[in-house]
């Protein structure tokens, strides 16, 4: 049997793993691809240090150049991260004429562009499966299974950590601050936790996503991006209360006027089922013109996850080593010169539910005050909460939930009612979606 070698870049968490699937399931792999996969050549930055996978029979190094550059390696598996070192190996590869496989979302959604072009030109394959929702086949289900749907929208909890985060204030009345800590403790989160509860790393998997569902060239810069670090556990009380639950969501929605890419916090109905996907579990919920609504749901992140993708790519490599390139899949699912320039809407333009919060003084004409301004903004009330005193403060909160409105009326009157005197501090705004 013929024997593909991959040059393996990084042994941290994923490599490993995908060094341990490739061993473990070997038979079963030869049986779906026709050739022996072994890894050779791996590079890491300590070759001295323990490892989760053997790595007796590996041939390693701490330089990266040499395990691209090495005439043996025929496919080339990029887990450095980041996009500085990751992209200028990924190019050196393109340029040796190595198939290169890549869990990183960053270099995809900032760089996939140059990479795709450059692979088109020399002929080779960049497969990114394990770039987003971990072990999730999502890439595979939206370029492959749902070809023949018009993706309408789509939506997803493609970050672990904030799900996790939003889960344990929800189930145990935790403050954000507190479960943080405790995320950064488990390995969850970075010690700079900035990615993850800003939505960065989200935005760079949404930005991938609506690529293949919309076939728009992938544009990072246009996505639309809030973290959770306001949310309290009193919001997450108050959307139980209402019938929601709050999730750290990407949506990309094709509109008439135009595709929206945002992340931030959402209330979603707690009848829904992604509304119950709980801990570090990623889902992307999908609305296909033909299938309907469909739900991916699986480990996003992890050891065995990821390498479950990796090697998942590897053997499609494999599999179209003998197809002429031109009819291979296209990387992003549509036809390079097919991609088209849709307009990509400014939040601004982007029609949303609201949940909304604020500390009023306990006064009368305060409620009528701020309904006229939402009434002069063509903003309508869909329900409202006025809580009691809390103990020892002078304010009362009140929440309310509102019909679809465009955020830049929404924007208008939040700045209005933030200037009325019995106002105190700012109103918090959560963005509602039914996705139906």
């Amino acid at each position: 049997m013929k024997v593909i070698t991959v040059g393996l870049l990084g042994l941290g968490t994923v490599g490993g793993g995908t060094v341990n699937v490739l061993k473990h399931n070997a038979e079963e792999i030869s049986r779906r691809c026709g050739y022996q996969i072994r890894v050779g050549h791996a590079s890491a930055r300590d070759i001295t240090k323990a490892r989760i996978c053997d790595t007796s029979d590996i041939q390693l190094t701490t330089d990266p150049a040499a395990v691209v550059t090495h005439p043996d390696v025929d496919v080339v598996v990029e887990l450095i991260g980041g996009d500085t070192l990751a992209l200028e190996m990924v190019l050196l590869a393109i340029e040796h004429g190595k198939h290169v496989v890549t869990a990183n979302k960053a270099l995809i959604a900032r760089h996939g562009s140059r990479i795709f072009a450059a692979a088109s030109e020399r002929g080779v394959m960049v497969a990114y499966e394990a770039a987003v929702a971990g072990g999730i086949p999502i890439i595979k289900a939206l370029r492959e299974g749902l070809a023949g749907n018009r993706i309408e929208w789509l939506a997803g909890i493609i970050n672990g950590t904030g799900n996790f985060i939003l889960t344990e204030m929800r189930e145990k009345g935790r403050d954000f601050a507190d479960v943080l800590r405790e995320a950064q403790q488990l390995g969850y989160a970075e010690a700079d936790p900035t990615f993850d509860v800003e939505g960065i790393d989200a935005a760079h998997k949404l930005t991938i996503l609506a690529s293949i569902a919309f076939g728009i060239p992938l544009s990072f810069s246009s996505v639309n991006t809030e973290g959770i670090t306001k949310i309290t556990r009193e919001d997450v009380r108050n959307a139980e209360e209402l019938g929601y639950r709050i999730k750290h969501l990407g949506i990309a929605r094709r509109t008439d006027a135009g595709i929206e890419l945002r992340v931030h916090p959402t209330l979603i109905p707690a009848t829904q089922l992604i509304a119950n996907v709980n801990g570090v579990m990623n889902a992307v919920l999908v609305k296909g013109s033909a299938v309907g609504p469909t739900l991916y749901y699986g480990a996003g992140a992890g050891s065995n996850a990821t390498a479950s993708a990796v090697v998942a790519d590897i053997i499609d490599v494999a599999r179209a080593l003998n197809v002429p390139a031109e009819l291979r899949i296209p990387a992003l699912g549509f036809q390079p010169q097919e991609l088209a320039n849709t307009t990509l809407l400014p939040m601004d333009a982007v029609e949303s539910y609201y949940y909304l919060r604020m500390a009023v003084t306990d006064e009368r004409g305060v409620l009528a005050a701020i309904t006229k301004i939402l009434g002069d903004n063509d903003i309508s009330i869909e329900a409202l909460i006025q809580k009691a005193h809390p103990e020892g403060e002078l304010t009362t909160p009140l929440v309310m939930l509102t019909h679809k409105v465009l955020e830049g009326a929404m924007n208008r009157a939040i700045a209005e009612i933030e200037r009325l005197p019995s106002i105190h501090g700012q109103v918090l705004r959560i963005r509602t979606e039914p996705l139906q």
